[in-house]
Protein backbone atom coordinates (compact mmCIF):
# COMPACT_ATOMS: atom_id res chain seq x y z
CA UNK A 1 0.00 0.00 0.00
CA UNK A 2 1.04 3.75 -1.16
CA UNK A 3 1.69 6.10 2.09
CA UNK A 4 2.03 9.85 1.73
CA UNK A 5 2.71 12.27 3.83
CA UNK A 6 2.36 15.82 3.94
CA UNK A 7 5.28 17.92 5.82
CA UNK A 8 4.23 21.39 7.22
CA UNK A 9 6.68 24.25 5.35
CA UNK A 10 8.01 21.71 2.45
CA UNK A 11 6.88 21.51 -1.21
CA UNK A 12 7.33 18.15 -1.51
CA UNK A 13 5.42 14.82 0.30
CA UNK A 14 6.97 11.96 1.73
CA UNK A 15 6.13 8.81 -0.33
CA UNK A 16 6.57 4.94 0.01
CA UNK A 17 5.10 1.66 -0.12
CA UNK A 18 4.69 -0.08 3.04
CA UNK A 19 3.32 -3.77 3.62
CA UNK A 20 0.93 -3.05 6.45
CA UNK A 21 -2.56 -2.24 6.09
CA UNK A 22 -4.31 0.81 5.90
CA UNK A 23 -5.80 0.41 9.52
CA UNK A 24 -2.57 -0.63 10.69
CA UNK A 25 -0.73 2.30 9.39
CA UNK A 26 -3.68 4.97 10.57
CA UNK A 27 -3.36 2.99 14.08
CA UNK A 28 0.33 3.71 14.27
CA UNK A 29 -0.72 7.54 13.26
CA UNK A 30 -3.68 7.90 15.66
CA UNK A 31 -1.12 6.83 19.00
CA UNK A 32 1.67 8.38 17.84
CA UNK A 33 -0.47 11.68 17.94
CA UNK A 34 -2.63 10.94 21.23
CA UNK A 35 1.03 9.90 23.34
CA UNK A 36 2.51 12.94 21.81
CA UNK A 37 5.57 10.70 20.44
CA UNK A 38 8.04 13.24 19.61
CA UNK A 39 8.12 11.24 15.84
CA UNK A 40 6.28 8.77 13.87
CA UNK A 41 8.21 5.94 13.14
CA UNK A 42 7.50 3.48 9.93
CA UNK A 43 9.33 1.16 8.20
CA UNK A 44 8.71 0.79 4.24
CA UNK A 45 8.47 -2.63 2.14
CA UNK A 46 12.41 -2.85 1.31
CA UNK A 47 13.15 -2.12 5.20
CA UNK A 48 13.99 1.61 5.06
CA UNK A 49 12.47 3.01 8.47
CA UNK A 50 11.50 6.91 8.20
CA UNK A 51 11.18 8.76 11.38
CA UNK A 52 8.78 11.96 11.10
CA UNK A 53 8.38 14.77 13.57
CA UNK A 54 4.73 14.40 14.39
CA UNK A 55 4.20 18.37 14.79
CA UNK A 56 5.36 18.61 11.14
CA UNK A 57 2.82 15.91 9.75
CA UNK A 58 -0.03 18.67 7.69
CA UNK A 59 -1.63 15.35 6.12
CA UNK A 60 -1.49 11.48 5.55
CA UNK A 61 -2.69 9.63 2.41
CA UNK A 62 -3.09 5.58 2.84
CA UNK A 63 -3.92 4.84 -0.68
CA UNK A 64 -5.76 1.79 -2.10
CA UNK A 65 -3.97 -2.22 -1.77
CA UNK A 66 -2.38 -2.71 -5.25
CA UNK A 67 -1.19 -5.97 -6.51
CA UNK A 68 1.44 -5.77 -9.73
CA UNK A 69 0.30 -5.29 -12.90
CA UNK A 70 0.95 -7.63 -15.32
CA UNK A 71 1.30 -7.47 -18.85
CA UNK A 72 -0.10 -4.78 -21.25
CA UNK A 73 -2.38 -1.67 -20.34
CA UNK A 74 -4.35 -0.93 -23.50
Amino acid sequence: MEVRIGIKHSPRELSFEIDATADEVRALIEKAAADDSEFLSLTDSKGRQYLVDTDSVSYVELGAESGRKVGFIN
